[in-house]
């Protein structure tokens, strides 16, 4: 990548920028389920839109970051160092960790907090070929009946539910578009 490339791609207007795509992935986050738009960064392949803009407001020199398969790029790790000071570390050691779903395997490696902090846990941002509102079939906090999303799978939600308090959270990603997956979330297939 060319040194003007890392230079390129973040938040146009950054206060405005970060304060939508914070509400938005916050409202994600607060309705599991719900798929909402996510747009305002132009990373390099082969990361998404969605990661990006979430990674650029979440992501800051004091969260550790972990980038699993093809996200580990030369070109990722200039323009996500360059753009957020965020420390690449190994998955043990992430507070985010971002890659396909079969790169972020196995869940086990990641921190899931301890009972006297269990906000101490990773949250997992999962790039997807696309996402839809149809699947696994969810309920739980922030869902007024249930709701519905595709998900890599079920029994792995599941066994992260279960652990409650402690346990992961989940961004997924395609496109500009974003959903979360909260551990308090109940998950089972359709």
């Amino acid at each position: 990548m060319q040194h003007a490339t890392t230079l390129q791609g973040g938040f146009a207007d950054a206060a405005p920028d970060a304060a939508r795509a914070f509400r938005a992935a916050m409202t994600a986050m607060a309705r599991p389920g719900t798929i909402v738009d996510m747009a305002g960064a132009t990373p390099p392949a082969p990361l998404s839109v969605a990661a990006a803009t979430l990674l650029l407001t979440l992501a800051d020199r004091e969260t550790p970051l972990h980038l699993a398969g093809r996200h580990d790029t030369p070109d990722l790790r200039a323009w996500l160092t360059f753009h957020t000071g965020a420390p690449l570390v190994a998955a043990a050691d992430a507070m985010f960790a971002l890659g396909d779903w079969a790169a972020l395997q196995p869940l086990h490696g990641y921190a899931i907090g301890r009972a006297d902090y269990p906000d101490r846990s990773a949250t997992l941002i999962v790039e997807c070929d696309d996402l839809s509102p149809d699947g696994a079939h969810l309920t739980g906090p922030g869902i007024k009946d249930s709701a519905t999303l595709s998900l890599p799978e079920i029994a792995a939600f599941q066994a992260n539910a279960a652990l409650f308090p402690l346990g992961l959270d989940f961004f997924f990603t395609a496109g500009a578009q974003l959903a979360a997956l909260p551990r308090t979330t109940k998950v089972r297939a359709a």
